[in-house]
């Protein structure tokens, strides 16, 4: 399977990582997980999409929740069946720069996309 995670997160400098931080590795591996969990190897079927999808939204809510950080969580979960179209995605967040964070991990396999996306806000 193929990865990529997309970072954005100012407060991973050494000097703010602690446990109120929004850490990307983390959030990016329990992301991993939850897709591997939910889709690992089948091959895309328009009637499982609506199943992987909530699967990989809510164990990844879950995930994240039981880290026991001061956050509240917004995760996406887009499934998308590889036959040449384009997809274009946009996101736009008024936060604190200095706290809050995303993630992004791209997987793929032979016969589809997942692109996941992980918010944190700082309560």
């Amino acid at each position: 399977m193929n990865y990529t995670a997309l970072r954005f997160c100012p407060s991973e400098s050494p000097v703010n990582i602690h446990r109120a931080s929004f850490l990307v590795d983390e959030v990016s591996s329990i992301i991993k997980e939850a897709i591997e969990g939910a889709i690992g190897g089948n091959a895309y079927q328009h009637s499982k999409v609506n199943q992987w999808t909530t699967s990989v939204v809510e164990q990844t809510l879950s995930q994240l929740t039981k880290l026991g950080k001061p956050f509240k969580y917004i995760v996406t979960c887009v499934i998308m069946q590889k036959n040449g179209a384009g997809l274009h995605t946009a996101s736009s967040c008024f936060w604190d720069n200095s706290s809050d964070g995303t993630c992004t991990v791209r997987w793929e396999n032979k016969t589809m996309y997942c692109i996941v996306s992980a918010f944190g806000l700082a309560i």
